[in-house]
């Protein structure tokens, strides 16, 4: 005879069942409760991350600043020319030669190096400055500058490197059409040396620049000798060693001490070296 279930099994069902849910629940956490866990988190990371935090002071202040300096300096005699009508004259010289003083008297171009960062005219003992004037009003006009300007180098190919250094310069005030600047290839004298003519569009007006480039390159005979042919002679030293008897012990160890000898004498000697570069002027030698 069957026993029909009684109150105590559908209790027992009951609770199996609960206990199986939660089980299910405990093993696996609901998507709300993964939201809740995750703004939390983000919440603590916002908090330390604004600790102590000033929005008034930029990012790395009072940290070491890192910068390149990309110029370059050079001594030249600037020379400009032009015509002006009110300055023809007659006499028995064709030419007369003038100093500051009469150049500070009559209408001299604006000219100004667009990419200098410092100009320099030479005053000892007097401006260094010589004006021209032929009896049909053409000027020339000549004076010692010392200038630093920006130029901008690609280093990759260190010590094969090459630059083109820009000097740039034009009129500070005159746009094309009231000054027009030109080149005379006769008064360019710098071995090396490119002039072009170029134009750059702004919205006040159309204006002439002049540039110049000066081509660097570096005297690769310097390296070879200090860098490269050292380098390449301790190789070959260090390979004569496996060529050798293998039971010739004396003679491999020999080979090995000199050439660990090689490379501890010439790593302090480009030490040395270095360390007098640092301490020497800069030279155009290298």
């Amino acid at each position: 005879m069957r026993k029909s279930p009684g109150l105590s099994d559908y209790l027992w069902a009951w609770i199996l069942l609960l206990s199986t849910l939660t089980g299910r629940s405990y093993g696996q956490p609901s998507l709300q409760d993964e939201l809740k866990d995750n703004t939390t988190v983000f919440t603590r990371i916002l908090d330390r991350l604004l600790d102590g935090y000033d929005n008034r002071l930029r990012p790395g202040l009072g940290g070491r600043l890192h910068y390149c300096i990309f110029e370059y300096t050079i001594d030249v005699f600037f020379r400009q020319s032009w015509k002006d009508e009110r300055l023809k004259f007659k006499g028995p010289m064709t030419v007369l030669r003038l100093n500051n003083l009469m150049a500070s008297k009559i209408w001299t171009p604006d000219t100004f190096f667009h990419n200098g960062k410092k100009s320099v005219a030479h005053n000892m003992t007097m401006p260094n400055k010589l004006l021209r004037i032929t009896e049909d009003g053409t000027l020339l006009y000549t004076m010692r500058l010392t200038v630093r300007a920006e130029c901008p180098m690609h280093l990759e190919d260190f010590p094969m490197d090459a630059h083109a250094c820009p000097l740039k310069f034009g009129s500070f005030i005159k746009h094309e059409r009231s000054l027009a600047i030109s080149v005379r290839k006769r008064l360019l004298f710098f071995q090396g040396q490119i002039a072009h003519l170029s134009c750059l569009f702004f919205f006040s007006g159309e204006y002439v620049v002049m540039t110049t480039h000066f081509h660097l390159k570096r005297k690769i005979g310097y390296f070879v000798i200090q860098t490269y042919l050292p380098c390449i002679m301790t190789v070959i030293l260090s390979q004569v060693s496996f060529w050798l008897n293998r039971e010739s012990v004396p003679a491999r160890t020999v080979f090995g001490v000199t050439t660990v000898l090689t490379m501890t004498t010439w790593l302090m000697q480009q030490l040395w070296i270095g360390l007098l570069q640092c301490a020497m002027p800069l030279c155009s030698q290298l």
